[in-house]
């Protein structure tokens, strides 16, 4: 094949470098890979046959980050570029980390203990391309296959299990059926793998192109290990007018419609997990999830807990899902009421959430939604356009005033100012020093 890459020159330079000392040195992983399918790459990883030492010695700024298994940091021009010994790994018996490693000459004895065939490529603008375990063909049939034994490789490390769904979610790719069974054969070896680690996979599996991805991870039995409130989501029939999918399959559907953002595609996949557990049905046979929402925010707050989110991230998320049934009419009055139970800076995320929601749902209740949902975003742009008031912050009116005047710090100027604000909502337009203060006696 007459492949060509686009090397940094930072990173040109330092195989130059090591190819002039007698070393050789090539670009590796996925970085060759991208390039391979017209893809910006962003990390230029090098493997070499000059040890680590020897590596320092060529380069006047490294740093030794991962030492023990061969990798120097290469710094040039402020960028820095991972180098890496051509190496052996040893037995893997915590299921992540060999036990040691023996470095060798050998590129084809490197790539082997790669994880998959389209991350065992090597490059360099001297040799070309290098394709030991017929990575291009996969590519060309958009196929994840692990080099080698795909069992041993996930025994090596249990996290190649999640990071094969994530590949196919990424790169639009299906799984090698030898590499399917191995998956579902080693899905309990995840019990080893940190929540942190699976909740990275996860998340990049999320904000693909491909979330519905993880109901693969449902059939290879993989989701008990990180998320089995979804396996339960995907069992639960809606049986209403206003739903063609079951509770799983409609929050995925509803994810990939949503903008690629963490928090809005997380909310999304756990807004409805409180559905089977409140799932009741009227005397016609149809189902209702009355309640859901205060359920779903607290299964979501114990899932992305359980996944080791930031504490700050899992109390937002479970508060937007806790309001993402919230309805209420295309009016000022309605929109301002809206917007000051959840925040002036929630409120574009829940009209997010909302259009998203809609559009996973039947064609009768989709277009009702988002023609509401449209008509909120008009209005709530006039409000932002005139400034209104939407927290007691806003108010023109505050404690210090009212001190002034006589009244005493405590209890009853917090009522009066509460008063005082219920009445901007509606009054939006009297959010004034002086009239709110002409007003006192009726707020007392």
């Amino acid at each position: 094949m007459n492949f060509t890459m686009e090397i940094p020159k930072e990173a040109l330079a330092i195989l130059s470098t090591l190819q002039s000392a007698g070393f050789e040195a090539y670009l590796v992983g996925g970085c060759v890979r991208d390039a391979l399918l017209g893809r910006k790459a962003n990390d230029f990883d090098i493997a070499t046959s000059a040890l680590p030492k020897e590596v320092k010695a060529l380069f006047p700024q490294t740093f030794d980050s991962g030492i023990k298994h061969g990798t120097v940091t290469v710094l040039m021009d402020k960028k820095s570029f991972e180098v890496t010994t051509y190496r052996i790994d040893g037995d893997y018996r915590d299921n992540r980390h060999p036990d040691h490693v023996t470095f060798t000459p050998s590129l084809r004895e490197d790539l082997k203990r790669r994880d998959f065939t389209v991350n065992a490529f090597a490059y360099n603008p001297k040799n070309g391309l290098v394709d030991l375990f017929d990575g291009l063909k996969d590519l060309t049939e958009k196929r994840i296959r692990a080099v080698g034994d795909p069992e041993r490789r996930f025994e090596e490390d249990a996290l190649r299990i999640l990071r094969a769904v994530r590949f196919c979610a990424q790169l639009g790719f299906t799984l090698d059926e030898d590499t399917r069974k191995a998956c579902q054969e080693k899905a309990s070896l995840l019990r080893n793998v940190s929540a942190e680690r699976i909740r990275d996979e996860v998340q990049k599996m999320l904000l693909s192109p491909n979330p519905e991805i993880l109901i693969l991870c449902h059939e290879l039995s993989l989701t008990p290990y990180f998320i089995p409130e979804l396996d339960v989501m995907l069992q639960t029939k809606q049986e209403n007018p206003y739903h063609f999918l079951d509770v799983g399959r409609h929050s995925l559907m509803a994810v990939k419609n949503a903008p690629m953002d963490p928090l809005l595609r997380w909310v999304l996949l756990l807004h409805d997990s409180g559905k089977p557990i409140v799932k009741s049905y009227d005397e016609k046979g149809i189902a209702h999830f009355y309640r859901h929402e205060k359920e779903s925010a607290r299964i979501a707050q114990e899932v992305l807990t359980r996944l080791r989110l930031p504490k700050k991230f899992v109390h937002k998320a479970s508060f937007l899902i806790l309001h993402h049934g919230d309805v209420f009419p295309p009016k000022e009055k309605s929109v301002r009421r809206e917007i000051t139970k959840v925040g002036i800076e929630n409120f574009p995320l829940l009209i997010e959430i909302q259009k998203a929601d809609s559009s996973a749902q039947s064609e009768m209740a989709r277009k009702d939604h988002l023609e509401r949902i449209a008509e909120v975003e008009k209005v709530f742009a006039e409000i932002k356009e005139k400034e209104k008031c939407f927290s007691l912050k806003d108010l023109a009116v505050h404690g210090d005033d009212l001190i002034k005047l006589g009244i005493p710090p405590g209890k009853e100027i917090g009522k009066i100012l509460k008063d005082m604000f219920q009445y901007v909502l509606d009054n939006p337009q009297d959010n004034t020093k002086d009239i709110l203060l002409s007003k006192l006696d009726s707020f007392r």
